[in-house]
């Protein structure tokens, strides 16, 4: 294994971020070796937006928590974009040796904890037992989503730990049944729900096996520029311009997002190369979101490309 100091000085050669420097310093402390796991990026599967007229007699909903995605290699846990993540060693006692995809969850509403905790190096016990890891898939079982399901409940049925749990699953009869259903999720302080496939593969894409509905579509978007405001915005941003995802093997597309951006959000506006989320209301002919508003950052994306 490469030692520490030279992995640094290695990945010095390239410019790291700040970001990727935190990375650094905690592989090291793993006593992985940097130089060969800055750029693991876990290869998940990834949802689409909910369509009405989905067959829902295919699917097992489930609440869609607001937190950040988190990946259990057996070993230890990683963000989406591949940065390790360093709980205290009493969260992660007992888990089961095998991958597992989940989200790192701090309660309805709490995204903004959640973040806080899973960014820090050293977030302290207490943030730690806030926390919970909501399992919902196990990535390196063959089966189909129904009997991974039935593999996840007997793994998770012993009584491991108190912050790890698996995700409830249940069926829905029919669409108006899925839609009391997300009004009491989103009334209750749900962020939505997660509709999987039961006769889906995992498979390290984003298909209609796995699917989101919220009250309205969100999408994420990569900051390249701050728009500077004019009138009553002079001075100050006016908007941020944002690029999409690459689709098809092209480039993204591009747009200005400025409506739902705070003042607070103006006077400290998220940097170049920064991850958003935005809400909208479907897409124009030429693919861009409708009505597009900003909502928050997403600095557990930042590390990844968009997909």
């Amino acid at each position: 294994m490469t030692q520490p100091t030279q992995a640094i000085q290695t990945l010095t050669q390239v410019g790291p971020t700040r970001r990727q420097w935190l990375g650094i310093s905690a592989l090291c402390l793993l006593g992985m070796d940097p130089t060969q796991a800055a750029d693991a990026v876990p290869a998940l599967m990834l949802a689409k937006n909910y369509k009405p007229g989905t067959p829902l007699a295919d699917y097992w909903v489930s609440e869609k928590f607001d937190g950040l995605r988190g990946y259990w290699d057996g070993r230890r846990l990683w963000t989406r974009g591949g940065q390790p993540i360093l709980p205290p060693a009493w969260f992660t006692a007992g888990w089961p040796t095998v991958p597992m995809d989940g989200e790192l969850w701090a309660g309805r509403g709490q995204f903004a904890q959640a973040v806080s905790t899973v960014r820090q190096q050293n977030a302290g016990d207490a943030a730690w037992r806030g926390m919970h890891f909501m399992v919902f898939d196990l990535p390196a079982s063959t089966g189909a989503f129904d009997d991974r399901l039935h593999a996840l409940i007997a793994l998770l049925s012993a009584d491991r730990s108190a912050w790890l749990q698996a995700v409830t699953q249940s069926r829905v009869p029919h669409e108006a049944a899925l839609r009391e259903r997300l009004a009491q999720t989103v009334a209750g302080g749900g962020e939505g729900l997660m509709l999987h496939k039961g006769e889906s593969l995992y498979r390290a894409e984003r298909s209609d096996d796995l699917l989101k509905l919220k009250p309205h579509e969100d999408s994420e978007a990569r900051v390249l520029a701050h728009v500077p405001g004019q009138g009553r915005l002079a001075g100050r941003l006016g908007a941020l311009l944002v690029q999409m995802p690459a689709e098809g093997g092209k480039a993204g597309q591009r747009f200005k997002l400025g409506t739902g951006l705070t003042d607070s959000d103006r006077a400290n506006p998220p940097p170049v190369g920064a991850v958003v989320t935005y809400r909208y209301r479907g897409l124009t002919d030429s693919g861009l979101p409708r009505f597009a508003s900003y909502m928050r950052r997403r600095p557990d994306l930042e590390d990844a490309a968009l997909r």
